[in-house]
């Protein structure tokens, strides 16, 4: 089972960003308008993504370009992201009934702030490639290959589940019912 990380093992990401726009005097939308639109704001992102930059320096030039304080920009637009207790139950119970569980996310830079220790999943698993490491990122072909091959396994052999359609074109989306019954596990047993 391949996870991805914002949206799937984390819930309320919009939500949270809104509200930290909104309590910094910003339109609701400034954050995902920045990132996404921004042409500079994209280019930034898609540095830090591929690890062509650290967060360190996307702050900075992100903070420029919302006019805040730079900061722990990053740390400061996650803290009210939180851990998907469903998902995360889900890839403990599959890890316990012996899946590989693999994490493959494109990466919102890793220090000074860490989404992945702050969201306390680290441990949930067996591989992690991370965008900021592998120098790629989704939905680059590459970056597929790169965790089957380090998980062990043929393309047919894993579900893959992430939140943005642009990134799923090797595998369908599923909800953590359709997971269990797919992997033959139950997370009902399984804490948080």
């Amino acid at each position: 089972m391949i996870l991805d990380f914002a949206g799937v093992l984390t819930t309320g990401v919009l939500e949270a960003h809104r509200q930290w726009c909104v309590q910094q005097g910003l339109e609701a939308e400034a954050w995902r308008s920045a990132l996404n639109h921004h042409p500079e704001g994209r280019r930034l992102y898609a540095a830090l993504e591929c690890g062509a930059i650290g967060q360190a320096e996307w702050n900075v030039g992100t903070a420029a370009i919302l006019g805040v304080e730079a900061e722990n920009l990053m740390g400061r637009v996650w803290a009210g992201v939180r851990p998907a207790a469903g998902m995360i139950r889900l890839a403990k119970a599959a890890r316990a009934a012996g899946y590989t569980v693999a994490l493959l996310s494109n990466s919102f830079g890793l220090a000074p702030y860490d989404p992945y220790a702050a969201a306390g999943v680290w441990e949930l698993f067996d591989v992690a490639v991370i965008s900021e490491r592998e120098r790629v990122a989704k939905p680059d072909p590459a970056i597929y290959r790169i965790v089957l091959e380090r998980m062990g396994l043929p393309g047919e052999a894993y579900v893959f589940v992430d939140d943005h359609p642009m990134n799923l074109p090797p595998a369908e989306a599923q909800s953590v019912a359709r997971l269990e019954e797919l992997l033959g596990v139950s997370t009902a047993a399984v804490a948080a």
